[in-house]
Formats: structure tokens, sequence, C-alpha cells
């Protein structure tokens, strides 16, 4: 089937707003840094600007001209090259620790978030691979232990930096692909609770894990000036908001009480500045991005496609409303940000280059 002359322009068109919108937020929850230390505000929405918006959109615009056949061609190679990059983060002197976390790669004065680039390869890696299996997918061999030791070699890299929020991001896009390409729903069921017994595990392991799960299940029992202080200012930050907000750059929380407020924090900013309006607003613009993309992969010209495109707009949307049900009390405090809209250049680039596929397969819809 050959190409349209034009990209889905109503995907593009929600895909900006999302990215104007996310970064109005972003601008307005620095607001504290610039206060602080107007230096360091500068250099970050510097670094935002940069990496994530321009070097994005850059991005964007090449990836919406290359045939997306030419991914599938690479998507092992690219797989494999997202491993080894997330292994760098290890390496003294070329991995970079903060907060306790081995995520990043230091390149200077700027730093990179490989995890990012993993997730694009296994979205990338897995489409192709369902899509060469279709007819095989419900045989354990070709299916399901393929899927498990991607799991396990991700899972590997991911928790020991420690991101246990990216790595349940990926399961559930992973799982959630699975079933949409026909894997059985035994199969499925089985590994879901796989996964649930690892992470009863993880919090019998780490500490943090644990905080996290009592502080969702039992918040009122939780020390609220230890495990239970971030879900706590959070709710504070969001009912203080009310219908309309304090207004933009006025919020209260994000200069002492709320942490990390232009990272996992900042949809609770953003409750506080907007209220209810410009939070419904957000989720209301999520919301039209899964719905969209979920339409161009049902027009999808061939299997691997459709799989590419559910991939990609389920990481998005799953870890976006991850951050945001967390700031609500509605799932456990994950750490992922929120895509086009916390602090995080690499992050953004890599979002908005997974959109420039997505338009680009939107040329071919049928």
């Amino acid at each position: 089937m050959g190409a349209r002359s034009n990209v889905d322009r109503s995907f593009l068109i929600v895909t900006l707003l999302l990215l104007l919108f996310g970064l109005g937020i972003f601008v307005s929850a620095s607001l504290g840094l610039l206060v602080r230390d107007g230096a360091n505000f500068t250099w970050v929405l510097a670094k935002q600007l940069l990496i994530g918006v321009v070097g994005g959109l850059l991005a964007l615009f090449v990836a919406s001209k290359i045939n997306y056949k030419v991914w599938k061609q690479y998507a092992f190679l690219i797989f494999i090259l997202s491993l080894i990059a997330t292994l760098l983060v290890f390496i003294p002197g070329v991995g970079l620790e903060l907060g306790g976390a081995k995520r990043w790669i230091n390149l200077g004065p700027l730093s990179f978030q490989p995890a990012e680039f993993l997730k694009f390869g296994f979205v990338l890696y897995f489409s192709a691979w369902l899509s060469a299996v279709r007819d095989k997918i419900k045989d354990l061999k070709y299916g399901t232990l393929p899927m498990l030791v991607m799991f396990g070699l991700i899972g590997a890299l991911l928790l020991a930096q420690p991101n246990t929020g990216l790595f349940v991001v990926i399961v559930i896009t992973g799982l959630t692909m699975f079933f949409i390409a026909g894997g059985r729903f035994a199969h499925f069921v089985i590994i879901a609770l796989i996964m649930l017994l690892g992470i009863a595990g993880l919090a019998v392991a780490r500490p943090y894990v644990k905080d996290r799960l009592l502080t969702f299940i039992t918040p009122n029992l939780v020390d609220p000036l230890n495990e239970g202080y971030q879900i706590r200012q959070s709710l504070i930050a969001i009912g203080s908001g009310g219908v309309s907000g304090r207004g933009l750059g006025q919020s209260i929380q994000k200069f002492n009480y709320l942490p990390e407020p232009i990272g996992d924090s900042i949809f609770a900013v953003w409750g506080e500045e907007s209220g209810f309006i410009g939070s419904f607003l957000l989720i209301l613009l999520f919301f039209l991005f899964a719905l969209l993309g979920f339409k161009i992969a049902a027009r999808a010209p061939d299997s691997f496609s459709r799989l590419f495109v559910l991939g990609i707009v389920i990481l998005v949307v799953s870890q976006s409303f991850l951050n945001i049900g967390a700031m609500l009390g509605v799932f456990p405090l994950s750490g992922v940000p929120i895509l086009f809209v916390s602090q995080g250049g690499t992050a953004l680039l890599f979002t908005l280059l997974e959109v420039g596929i997505i338009l680009n397969i939107s040329k071919y819809q049928h």
C-alpha cells in the first residue's frame, strides 16, 4: 500500500498541544527554582528546551519521513544497543549516580538516561517478534518464553539501578501487546501472577518498595513525616487548588514541601496552580492521545506497525497515568515522570521520536 502525502493531523495536533501544555506546566513549576537559584533554573530550562523540545521536534520530523519498515529491519540491533547503553550506567566514570540511583550516563555538562532508549528498543523489537511469530504466538516456545527472557534481561538492568517504576511500565506494555497479538489468556495470567510475586519479593528485599506499598494500602497508618510524606503533601497541594487553582506560578507546596516538584510531583504542583479544570485538561489530552493513537493502530497496514503503534501509545499513557494516579493516591508511588511534562530532556526526545514513527505509519492507514 502506498503512502499518503499527509500524516494524521489530529494526532499531530494533540501531540503538539501536549508538548506546549507540558512545557507551560514545567516552566510554571520551575519558578520555585528561580527563587532559590536563578542559575540552576536557567540551566534546567535550557536543557529541557534544547534536548527535549528542539531535539525532540527534530527527531519527530526525521522519523516521520523514514519508512516505518526500516525500523523493523534493525529492531534486534537497536534492542541490543539499548541493553548495552543501559549497562553502561554501572561502569565507573561513565555512569552517573544521583540520590542513590545509577540511571544516567555522564556526558560532561549533560547527562543521558539510557532507560528511555531501552523502552523504545523493547517495544520495537517485541513488535517485530510478535508480528513474525503471530501464527505461533500461542505456543509457549515462541510467545511466552521469549517475552519472559526479555523481561528478565530488562528487569536485571532496571532493578539494579534501581528503577522499579519504569520496569513496571515496560511489563504492563509488554503484557498488553502480548495479549492483543493473540497470546493465550492463561499464559497472560500466569505471567501477571509471576510479576506480582516478583513485586512482593522486592517489597521484602527493598524497604523503599515495601514503604510505597504500605503507604498505598494503609495511608492513614504510616508516618506522615516519613513514608507517607510525599503523598500527603501531594494531596494537600491538589486539594488546595480547588476548582480553578491558585494561579500559574502560585503554588506554595513546590517551594519547601513537595519533593521533586518538576519531576515526580509535578502533577501535584499543576493541580494546586490550575485546580480541577487544569488537571482535567491535561488528563483529557492524554486520553485524546490514546484514542487517536489506537485509531491509527486499528487502521495500520500490517501487524508489525499495528503492534508498534499500540506499544508506543500504551507506554506513553500508562507511564503518565501511573504518575498522575500516584499523586492522587490511586496507585502506589512509582517514581516515573509524566511524559511531555516532567523534567527530562531524554524522555521527551524519545517520546517525540516515537510520535514521529507513529505519524509515518499513519501515512499508510487503510
